[in-house]
């Protein structure tokens, strides 16, 4: 886990050259908070940039001072008004570019149109668009954290640090539990539990597995010895070959055939890489780990995509009569389930981003069904949008952690349950070290390719 101690950390942070420049590229006062702290803890100043919006709404950047032959480091933090701040962003990087900056670095912690990396029906991948958009206005190097997909980074032909926030919350919950969790709590283990993502379609596999299983296809199984033999594949070590090898062990136990068993494996294997965000917490922190199964209903429907139309009159002609084009069946979503036992104990949902919270309202309603003590939800980008502190202040969820990746100061005055983590130290010490020419690999110290 990454850590680096306070003292120590202040001293090689004024170990800086001459020749960097920092600047924030926000016109809106309440997103300079980060960029601030990024420079108190670096030991220099803010550079001199007005940023502002003309009375027909262009945006129009003045760099005060020279930047010539010098690291420029734009830190750009996302407010509501998204498409504002992306012109504020681009309009500033080709400022720099213009003036002949030796490099520019942008630090952007949310990259915004992150969860717009898949073609969708007739839509566009948006994020591609920005990247190419930020590259083609000068921008040389990338600091972000924690993309939706990680495979973001491939839309760029610039270097990408893809930064991680889950140090800073795993010390949370350390502190937490130490501090006061741990006393409010009947027991003393936790259970961290994993709100898949459900626009994942890995979990497919899993969903059709279970519907069989409800609906009487699989006769041999009953929904109890399922949801136990799933609970049992899930906790098991190893990847889904070697999980696999161990059918024999699952088919004398529970006395079902070799096909049943390595059916059950390869779907749950599936279920196995969703995980992935949780399960790190909690080997981390050795706990035990649940999974929130289910799928809420698509926010677009299918019926108004105008692909599913009847082909118009005159090319009917053309279609030949025998040819018959299979159709698939509509999908009926199951409900929200838990695998895995959270009674008695402080459930912690781990996410990326925290935005639209219908979804987690809905996890949490499931896991005090079934028993959980405390509900936290731990996310490092909180967009909270819309009514969502009004919201998460009226549901069962106990407290909301993110990180200062965006502002949010004025959800927390909506909402007292919504807490904030500074990752402002792992962003300095990113510029320190690329603008000193020194490997990265620090701050990436035991993080595997899962987390």
């Amino acid at each position: 886990m990454f850590c680096v101690p306070s003292t120590e950390l202040g001293a090689i942070m004024n170990i800086t050259k001459g020749g960097l420049v920092l600047f924030s590229a926000n016109s809106n006062s309440s997103c300079m908070e980060l960029s601030k702290r990024i420079a108190e803890r670096l030991g220099v100043e803010m550079g001199k940039v007005q940023v502002y919006q003309e009375p027909n709404r262009e945006t129009r950047v003045q760099i005060q001072e020279s930047v010539r032959g010098k690291d420029v480091f734009i830190i750009q933090t996302v407010s509501k008004d998204v498409n504002t701040t992306i012109m504020e962003l681009l309009i500033m990087v080709y400022a720099c570019k213009t003036s002949c900056a030796k490099s520019i670095i942008g630090v952007i912690p949310y990259f915004p149109y992150s969860k717009q990396c898949k073609m969708r029906k007739r839509g566009s991948i948006v994020s591609k668009l920005l990247a190419s958009m930020m590259c083609k206005a000068g921008l040389t190097h990338l600091i972000t954290m924690d993309l939706h997909q990680k495979e973001i980074q491939g839309f760029f032909n610039i270097p990408v640090d893809n930064l991680r926030a889950s140090p800073f919350l795993l010390q949370y919950i350390q502190e937490e539990s130490q501090r006061g969790w741990q006393n409010k709590t009947p027991g003393s283990d936790f259970a961290t539990v994993i709100h898949i993502v459900f626009q994942d379609r890995r979990i497919a596999h899993y969903t059709r597995l279970q519907e069989c299983c409800n609906c009487g296809q699989i006769s041999c199984i009953c929904k109890e010895k399922f949801l136990i033999l799933v609970e049992e594949i899930l906790q098991c070590e190893g990847t889904s070959c070697q999980l696999i090898k161990k059918s024999k062990l699952f088919n004398s136990k529970y006395g079902l055939s070799g096909r049943m068993i390595i059916w059950i494996l390869f779907s749950v294997g599936y279920l196995r890489l969703c995980v992935s965000r949780a399960q790190s917490f909690a080997e981390r922190l050795r706990l035990g780990i649940a999974v929130i199964h289910g799928e809420a209903q698509d926010a677009e429907s299918d019926m108004v995509d105008g692909r599913h139309s009847p082909p118009t009159a005159k090319y009917v002609a053309a279609i030949h009569p025998s040819l018959e084009i299979p159709m698939l069946i509509p999908k009926e979503k199951p409900p929200i389930t838990v695998v895995g036992d959270v009674g008695g104990r402080i459930a912690i949902i781990v996410d990326d981003i925290i935005d639209d919270v219908d979804s987690f309202l809905a996890a949490a309603e499931t896991l005090k069904e079934r028993g959980a003590y405390k509900i936290f939800v731990m996310a490092t980008h909180g967009l909270l949008s819309s009514d969502a502190p009004r919201l998460i202040e009226e549901s069962a969820i106990d407290e909301v952690v993110v990180t200062n990746t965006i502002p949010h100061e004025i959800q927390k005055l909506q909402c007292p349950k919504i807490k904030t983590v500074d990752i402002s130290m792992i962003l300095s010490e990113a510029i320190r070290r690329i603008h000193n020419g020194e490997s990265m690999s620090y701050l990436f110290r035991n993080i595997g390719v899962d987390d």
